[in-house]
């Protein structure tokens, strides 16, 4: 068997480790095997060897195993998966440009599909990592700090989990403790699975210390935000207002002061920082957010190096920060009755031009115009600000990769839990007031974010007309505050990966997109065909998985 320890050296939070601890390969029957050749025996696993243990786990993150095109299904950013959405579309240089992305735009979902096999590969090649480095400190006798390293790697192994259950529909479930190799996707059902993850994350929760000495390893409060995330996904709302309050209870995160603060190198791991992959050119750019690769913006003069312009904004994405005369979004239906354009006279929420570039709209301190648009005929004009930095900074790499830097990779910050703890009191109809302030907290930072002297600039308030009001007591029952609150989410996180999953939780990804085909068409006419079912809403398990399982991935 060969090592699959990945090529990408460390993450920043540990020490490059020379020895192989993991293995795997490619086939169902193999891949998921935990029984390496050259492992450490029990008392060689020391506080320097288990370095090692734990950069592979958290390897994880950033899914470059073999080589590029897997880390788009990596659970970084999920692009891929947001192209399902009503947010974006595919992009690049026309729709056979990866053409299977193109089938997840379309809704056609096949179980060939290679980004199907990837993200099925990567998360489960890094659950193993997780229970090898498990077993491996549940055996050692030489390590200190021993309980905290397995409640980080039990989180993690949770996390890798979770972002396979929201994809798809049925998955093996094995800890430390099992045969990975006669797991089979139906011993277990979803809820029981989740069940299984919220556990290891109570655990986690429980035993991680509240900081970390090394910059991105997961503390007591990353836990439970992803706790929270993962009770959203299942409703168990209670829990959700339980693990965010225990989050926003710590103290310990707040709001940036500019929307573009998150994309500033200088606040990696602050203010909104909770759960990040952490990046880094040095090592010949190993650490950085390989799975955001093709997202680079075209950009005359090549300031962010070629681009290949994937991951763009939708119009109906773009016409949703329209605001109305009190500075609100537009809740009853009607944003996406009129475009919003360069020429559009209208109030918009500044976060529209933190996110997307528009023409004659700064970007990152340059004028975005038509010669940044790879394929405007086909896919417009909205190329995705959040993961680039300002080009002329030093850590910017030069060329390929594309657009390439040290900033982190935010799983989740501070206004998702703000935003998921006010959705939990919503729903709950415990503190409607409440979730109202939490929910205004994140409007907040959007109005004081207009500030054409806060560099590098990307709004423009002499072109755009900037409005973002309050949400007044007034009128403020639970159906307009749960609008609000899946608006405020849809604007807040916009292009992070958030919103298809979002779709599918509040139970109304089907309607939402046969809706969106039906009137994105009328601009992007290769969405004329395009169609969603509730079958298609998960993915089966890959094609190449069920070949390879001799019998057990088949459902009898």
């Amino acid at each position: 068997m060969k090592s699959i320890i990945s090529k990408i050296g460390r993450p920043a939070i540990y020490a490059l480790m020379a020895a192989a601890v993991l293995t795997g390969t490619t086939a169902c029957d193999d891949m998921l095997d935990m029984k390496p050749q050259g492992e450490f025996s029990a008392d060689q696993i020391d506080d320097d060897s288990v370095e090692g243990l734990m950069a592979a786990a958290y390897a994880g993150l950033q899914a470059h195993f073999f080589g590029n095109n897997e880390a788009f299904a990596g659970p970084s950013t999920n692009w891929i998966f947001d192209v399902r959405s009503d947010d974006a579309y595919k992009g690049g240089g026309g729709i056979s440009m990866e053409a299977n992305i193109h089938q997840l735009e379309m809704s056609n979902i096949q179980s060939d599909n290679v980004s199907c096999l990837n993200k099925w590969q990567n998360n489960f090649y890094a659950v193993s990592r997780c229970n090898k480095a498990i077993l491996a400190l549940e055996a050692a006798q030489n390590v200190s700090d021993r309980d905290n390293l397995l409640a980080q790697l039990k989180a993690l192994r949770a996390y890798y989990y979770f972002d396979l259950i929201r994809v798809f529909e049925a998955i093996p479930y094995f800890t430390e403790k099992d045969d990975p190799n006669s797991a089979s996707p139906f011993e277990y059902s979803r809820d029981e699975i989740f069940g299984f993850i919220k556990a290891d994350l109570a655990e986690a929760y429980r035993n991680l210390p509240e900081t970390q000495s090394q910059p991105g390893a997961l503390n007591r409060y990353a836990a439970a935000a992803i706790h929270a995330k993962v009770s959203a996904f299942t409703s168990s709302w209670a829990e959700v207002d339980e693990y965010a309050g225990y989050v926003i209870g710590s103290g310990k995160y707040q709001l940036y002061n500019n929307f573009l603060d998150m994309s500033k190198i200088e606040f990696n791991n602050s203010y909104e920082s909770i759960f990040a992959m952490q990046c880094s050119t040095a090592n010949d750019n190993a650490l950085i957010n390989w799975c955001n690769l093709l997202n680079t913006t075209y950009s005359e003069g090549n300031l962010f190096g070629n681009g290949d312009d994937f991951f763009l904004a939708s119009q109906n994405l773009v016409n949703a920060f329209r605001t109305d005369a009190n500075g609100l979004p537009l809740l009853d239906g009607t944003f996406n009755n009129e475009k919003v354009t360069t020429n559009y006279d209208g109030n918009v929420d500044p976060r529209l031009d933190f996110t997307v570039g528009r023409i004659g709209m700064p970007f990152r301190g340059h004028t975005y115009n038509m010669s940044w648009t790879r394929a405007y005929d086909i896919y417009g004009e909205y190329s995705g600000k959040k993961g680039l930095i300002d080009p002329s900074s030093p850590d910017m790499v030069q060329g390929f990769p594309w657009g390439a830097s040290s900033l982190n990779f935010i799983f989740i910050r501070y206004a998702d839990i703000l935003l998921l703890k006010a959705e939990a009191m919503i729903e709950l109809g415990t503190d409607l007031d409440g979730a109202r302030k939490l929910i205004n907290d994140v409007r907040a930072k959007a109005a004081r974010s207009v500030d054409p002297a806060y560099t590098p600039v990307d709004c423009n308030p002499s072109i755009a007309s900037y409005k973002v009001g309050q949400y007044p007591a007034t009128g403020w029952t639970q159906d307009y505050a749960r609008r609000a609150v899946r608006m405020e989410r849809r604007l807040e996180l916009a292009m992070e990966g958030n919103r298809w999953f979002d779709l599918v939780r509040w139970g109304v990804a089907v309607e939402t997109m046969n809706e969106y085909y039906r009137t994105e068409s009328q601009l992007r006419s290769y969405l004329e065909s395009a169609s969603m079912s509730a079958d298609e809403t998960y993915f089966p398990i890959p094609l190449d998985e069920v070949q390879n399982s001799g019998g057990l991935y088949e459902k009898k």
